[in-house]
């Protein structure tokens, strides 16, 4: 059990030092060197706290092969610093030496899903460690889509064993933009094959929510927490927090709202 976690960034690595019931970290990948990590990190390990790289550019959802040097880089992170798994996404991010600069959605589509199976079944040869897979924000749909995004990651668990990373955030936020229900997919997602949970706050502007990670966890994020908790036990429950970082009580006090909400469901 990793428990109540919360993402590790270089300016708020103090304070995840001293940051009281941290169960686990997680640290962007592409952020890193493996053969020289950050003090804070190596500290961090020394005091038996997991830290999980987290990539955010292996496109698993390009039509292109995956990229040989991420991919060993990705290896090289979790070996160096001992990580019990790797997380991505299931993402579109470039095609050639154009980078959409985002994690883009999927089509949901059948080819798409033969794409993706392939790329991750490479990808799981490749590392050391097993790999969760996460849902993403969208601020648009496919209209192609021949299934749900629950139903998308259903099959891709079943034909490839991977294991699942759930942002609730993200639930939310295509709830909201596209109008998918987020407890819908919490019914059909395979949640027995879960690693962890990602929560994180974000902003409304003209009729859209903006997956920020830049502000406090909603209550309607948490209650999704709350249910998801009420269906399965997550290994591990991981706050994002990216940018305009706020006081150290501040983010103490984010994770006593996800303890709170994870009682909630027992």
């Amino acid at each position: 059990m990793l428990g109540v976690g919360i993402g590790w960034r270089p300016e708020i690595d103090r304070t995840v030092e001293r940051m009281p019931g941290v169960g686990f970290v997680e640290v962007i990948a592409e952020g890193v060197r493996p053969e020289r990590l950050p003090e804070s990190l190596v500290l961090l390990r020394e005091r038996g706290v997991p830290v999980v790289p987290h990539g955010v550019s292996l496109g698993v959802g390009g039509a292109e092969p995956l990229d040989a040097d991420r991919l060993a880089h990705l290896a090289a992170c979790a070996e160096a610093l001992g990580a019990p798994l790797v997380s991505e996404h299931v993402a579109f991010v470039r095609a050639g030496d154009l980078s959409a600069g985002h994690l883009l959605p999927v089509p949901r589509t059948r080819d798409a899903l033969e794409v993706v199976v392939d790329n991750v079944r490479r990808a799981q040869a490749a590392l050391p460690v097993p790999l969760a897979l996460e849902n993403v924000s969208a601020l648009f749909g496919w209209p192609q889509d021949e299934m749900t995004e629950a139903q998308f990651l259903g099959e891709l668990v079943e034909r490839t064993g991977v294991s699942l990373l759930i942002d609730v955030a993200n639930l939310y936020t295509n709830q909201v933009n596209l109008g998918l229900s987020a407890m819908e997919a919490l019914d059909t997602l395979p949640l027995e094959s879960l690693a962890y949970v990602h929560v994180a706050g974000g902003q409304a502007h003209e009729g859209l929510w903006h997956d920020t990670h830049t502000a406090s966890v909603p209550d309607p994020v948490l209650d999704l927490l709350t249910e998801l908790c009420a269906r399965v036990t997550p290994q591990g429950v991981l706050l994002e927090w990216d940018d305009a970082y706020p006081a150290d009580a501040v983010l103490e006090s984010e994770l006593d709202r996800i303890r709170q909400a994870m009682a909630r469901a027992f």
